[in-house]
């Protein structure tokens, strides 16, 4: 497994040792003692899930408040997606800063984003499967969306023809969400 870092030193990159031929590939998609090794720290996932999205879909950007903050492991098995993370963590260094890279069943890169950061993808290709693992359960009295066009954090998406779900139209900008949070 190559391990890569990217300018937000906590989202890393996994790209895995792919063996081919003429039958087809084998890959180890995940192991404990190499991950724990490679984010300094010793996680356990409770939930896979699982996603299939059309073209120009855009989940995101998604977070749960603590205690129920979730690290994601997170891969595209069918088609490509951009995959983006963004530092919510008040105080780092990197709050507000973003992360965003192609994830396709080609690549076969995964992606770590730890707890802290809000998470989201815009589907590249006519439609795309993704999977991640979460360290905590999903709990929607503490889930949130950000906008994904917040001029704050200001991402570049690879397009801008975009199909949004309701709660994704309806989400707040990042300085809203947390002055929000302050003022409660």
């Amino acid at each position: 497994m190559n391990i890569v870092k990217t300018d937000i030193p906590d989202v890393i990159i996994f790209e895995p040792k792919v063996f081919g031929d003429e039958r087809g590939f084998f890959l180890e998609s995940f192991n404990q003692r190499e991950f724990d090794k490679a984010i300094n720290e010793k996680v356990s996932f409770v939930q896979d899930n699982h996603s299939k999205s059309s073209k120009g879909v855009l989940r995101g950007l998604h977070f749960q408040w603590a205690p129920y903050a979730q690290g994601k492991l997170v891969r595209c098995v069918a088609g490509a997606v951009y995959d983006v993370a963004v530092d919510i963590r008040e105080g780092s260094p990197y709050f507000g800063k973003w992360i965003g890279v192609e994830l396709s069943a080609e690549n076969k890169k995964q992606l770590w984003i730890p707890r802290g950061f809000a998470h989201g993808f815009l589907t590249l290709t006519e439609t795309a499967e993704f999977v991640y693992k979460t360290t905590d359960y999903y709990n929607p009295k503490f889930e949130c969306s950000i906008r994904w066009d917040d001029p704050q954090i200001n991402i570049t998406w690879p397009s801008s023809d975009i199909i949004l779900s309701d709660k994704d139209k309806n989400a707040q900008s990042l300085n809203k969400i947390f002055s929000n949070r302050t003022q409660e």
